[in-house]
């Protein structure tokens, strides 16, 4: 399975990353029109750490035995058996937060605006994610292992 690897070494944390996460989830799809007009904007599904002089960013490993697919109390989390990625249906998510309590990478956010979990679904519907086509220095990579 294809996923989205880190190359801290070439990551400046300029957060383009998470500017194109959330303009690719929002209902314009336009940086400006996200930004300036969606008052529900959605939160980043990528998130980036920082400690000068290293940052990375950080998303969804879509886990093998993923432990939020098994914690979720209403199956909102979901794990495609044919493609591996795993996604949270918000029609059924109540914003328990279990998940984002059991992941152990951290890669499951809660999107405040919307009382919801959010986390990376690789941007399925675009075919590559918005974080890796938009990554100024190719700190990101959408590939199936490094």
């Amino acid at each position: 399975m294809k996923k989205v690897y880190a190359k801290e070494e070439v990551c400046v944390g300029c957060k383009l990353c998470e500017v194109y996460c959330i303009t690719s989830h929002s209902k314009y799809k336009d940086v400006l029109k996200a930004y300036k007009l969606d008052s529900n904007r959605p939160a980043p599904r990528i998130v980036v750490e920082e400690n000068r002089p290293l940052s990375f960013s950080l998303q969804c490993r879509h886990c093998d035995d993923a432990p939020c697919v098994k914690a979720c109390i209403t199956g909102a989390m979901q794990k495609d058996p044919v493609t591996g990625v795993v996604t949270c249906d918000t029609d059924k998510c109540v914003g328990c937060w279990t998940c984002v309590l059991v992941c152990g990478f951290g890669a499951i956010v809660r999107d405040t605006n919307n009382k919801i979990a959010s986390k990376c679904d690789l941007c399925a519907e675009a075919g590559e994610p918005a974080c890796v086509k938009n990554c100024p220095n190719e700190a990101l990579v959408y590939e199936g292992g490094i």
